[in-house]
């Protein structure tokens, strides 16, 4: 695979801080360029329960909306367990603990590259 273009970089920064702001954690990026036909990135990013996790999504939508992007489908926001944000070339997945150990997802898309996005630790 070949380097992350500097604008998506961008973008998948400005993903992960403001989960990471939200106190997501456990924040995996994966690029899967050449190897998913669904999109180039996926967020894997986990809450500590359902309301938290609806809470991330929401926050991750209002910046996503800053930046003029809408996501082309929403899912499981009424659980919280399992949200999926789909913005066509990055899908962020939202997860209680359980369920992301549950369906792996790293497992899945394990030939994916992991994308270092650097994130900005404040005290």
């Amino acid at each position: 695979m070949s380097k992350i273009p500097s604008k998506d970089l961008k973008i998948l920064e400005r993903i992960c801080q403001s989960l990471f702001d939200k106190k997501g954690f456990n924040i995996l990026t994966l690029d899967v360029r050449g190897i998913s036909t669904l999109s180039d990135y996926f967020v894997i990013v986990e809450g500590n329960v359902a309301k938290h996790v609806q809470a991330l999504a929401r926050e991750l939508l209002d910046v996503m909306k800053e930046g003029g992007r809408r996501p082309l489908h929403v899912e499981g926001q009424r659980e919280g367990d399992w949200i999926v944000l789909d913005f066509a070339d990055i899908i962020v997945h939202l997860f209680i603990p359980d369920m992301r150990e549950k369906y792996a997802l790293e497992q899945l898309w394990h030939e994916g590259k992991i994308v270092d996005v650097p994130i900005r630790v404040t005290a």
